[in-house]
């Protein structure tokens, strides 16, 4: 009987905190409706359900939180979201590139706001100076109104992505240029340029990808975003793959970019890449044609950026780019590879050959050989 009457007293105990926490919660959210942003002018949308009213209890009590910057550093920030990327990493990674200070909050925030479906994968420029809902909102689908679409594809030297820039956004080829042709000025920010010999540019290092872009953009935005994207792309596993072959970066994307001109059929980068080191280890000159196209036309400073060559160019441009001449690899990259390109020169094929020239078929893929008396046999008739 006294067991009986114990476990009656605290099921009504717990039916009252119950129904007294239920009416505590209501009395609040009837109350909060008079001031629906609230202390920071955040607004919280009423729940629809008894989760989403112990959820948005949470976010009310940290208003001032949602409502705070993580930084006063106005410097932009270029943040990806890749393919499949679950909220809960987005938000991890926010808040270790200091965009925001609780990644918690900022899920909790998203899902209730039902802002979580709408992030899609994409670069954004971010601030350290936006607030959560701020950034919530940057990284929505439909805030595309007001961006532009920057395409830059693989293989264009400098000046043709400047040119592409141009047309695409509000930004002068000039502008771009004067910061793109510098690249001591992005030496600091990004340590992956340490490498590159005094007096070299970003040329081979502005990743050819399709970029959003608010429509008030300005140049260094952009070029720090592909340089970003760069870093990115190129893994720890690509650069310790480069340290156990003792070659530099700027190697690797000097000769990636000689493949990205070269290939046509992207299973024969690898190919390409390894006759080009093999040469290159017995000594030989890399002969490659896109070199001395580079040279032309830095010579003249004008389009057409890849002239057509004669037999006698090959001898008469006199130029360190020039790789009929010099046998070794030229001064720098003399376009930006993409990333297939990129992996061709740092894990290249393991070959015998050290020759190839275009298939007579003319569709796009090469004849290899071993040596010059095959490679000249192969020559179309």
């Amino acid at each position: 009987m006294k067991r009986r009457t114990a476990r009656t007293i605290i099921f009504l105990l717990t039916l009252l905190i119950f129904f007294g926490g239920v009416g505590a919660a209501g009395y609040w959210l009837l109350s909060r409706r008079s001031d629906a942003s609230g202390p920071g002018g955040v607004s919280i949308a009423a729940p629809t359900n008894l989760e989403d009213l112990f959820v948005s209890f949470y976010l009310d009590t940290r208003r001032a939180e949602l409502s705070t910057p993580a930084s006063d550093d106005p410097s932009a920030v270029v943040f990806t979201i890749e393919p499949g990327e679950s909220v809960a990493q987005i938000a991890a990674r926010l808040q270790s590139d200091g965009l925001v200070r609780d990644a918690q909050l900022f899920r909790l925030y998203l899902r209730y706001s039902k802002l979580d479906s709408g992030v899609e994968a994409g670069q954004f420029t971010l601030k350290k100076t936006m607030t959560i809902p701020e950034i919530a909102q940057a990284l929505q689908s439909g805030k595309r109104d007001d961006e532009l679409t920057l395409t830059v594809p693989e293989g264009r030297r400098l000046e043709e992505v400047a040119a592409l820039v141009a047309q695409q956004t509000p930004i002068s080829a000039t502008v771009f240029l004067a910061l793109a042709r510098d690249a001591q000025l992005w030496a600091a920010q990004y340590p992956f340029l340490a490498d590159l010999p005094p007096g070299a540019s970003l040329e081979g290092y502005l990743f050819p990808d399709t970029y959003r872009l608010p429509k008030d953009v300005i140049a260094s935005d952009v070029v720090a975003r592909m340089l970003a994207n760069f870093d990115r792309r190129i893994t720890p596993a690509m650069r310790d793959k480069l340290a156990s072959q003792k070659r530099s970066l700027f190697q690797a994307v000097t000769l990636a970019s000689i493949v990205e001109r070269e290939a046509v059929v992207a299973q024969e980068r690898p190919v390409i890449a390894g006759v080009y080191l093999n040469r290159l280890k017995a000594g030989m000159a890399l002969d490659a044609d896109p070199t001395v196209q580079y040279a032309m036309a830095s010579a003249e400073e004008q389009a057409p950026w890849w002239p057509q060559l004669t037999q006698e160019d090959y001898r008469a441009v006199k130029s360190p780019y020039n790789t009929y001449l010099n046998p070794d690899l030229p001064p720098g990259p003399i376009a930006n590879p993409g990333l297939s390109s990129l992996q061709a020169a740092i894990e290249p094929a393991q070959t015998d050959f050290y020759f190839f020239r275009a298939s007579c078929s003319r569709d796009g893929t090469h004849l290899f050989s071993k040596t010059l008396e095959e490679h000249a046999a192969k020559e179309c008739k």
